[in-house]
């Protein structure tokens, strides 16, 4: 999708992607995310969320995957998002992005435009676990220029 794709309002769902055990631990040892709630089930009977919960940056990361098949040789810079993590994600969870284009500015070349998307991360239960809110830079179709 290039920039002059996408209307304000419009809304994209991406693919579902299921978390396994695999996953976590393989982002745990990658990103050096040792924390005992990701990596010590012996004692998560007295933690406060229970169950193989894993890093909201696993979701997120998971998260901008599957939004990549909509920018793929578009997407030209990612330059900020606010995020909130609104419940957690456990090992089991399958999720998707359900985004909507909430913004679009031409960009100072007119070969590139700015789009800020709200994006909601979605669990199999229907539950958001994540918001986050990216200013991309995107390429913009060529323009013919009559020759």
């Amino acid at each position: 999708m290039f920039w002059d794709d996408l209307t304000s309002g419009d809304w994209i769902r991406t693919m579902g992607r299921t978390v396994t055990e695999t996953d976590l631990v393989q982002f745990c040892n990658l990103t050096w995310l040792t924390e005992e709630l990701f990596t010590n089930i012996a004692d998560s009977e007295h933690r406060a969320i229970k169950g193989r919960v894993v890093p909201g940056a696993l979701v997120y990361s998971f998260a901008e995957g599957l939004m990549l098949p909509f920018m793929q040789r578009t997407g030209l810079a990612f330059l900020e998002a606010g995020l909130n993590v609104h419940a957690p994600t456990f090992v089991g969870d399958t999720i998707h992005v359900e985004c909507e284009v909430a913004e679009l500015r031409p960009a100072s070349s007119p070969e590139r435009g700015l789009s800020r998307t709200r994006n909601h991360v979605i669990n199999d239960r229907g539950e958001t676990v994540m918001t986050y809110s990216p200013l991309r830079l995107m390429r913009r179709r060529a323009r013919s220029t009559g020759r």
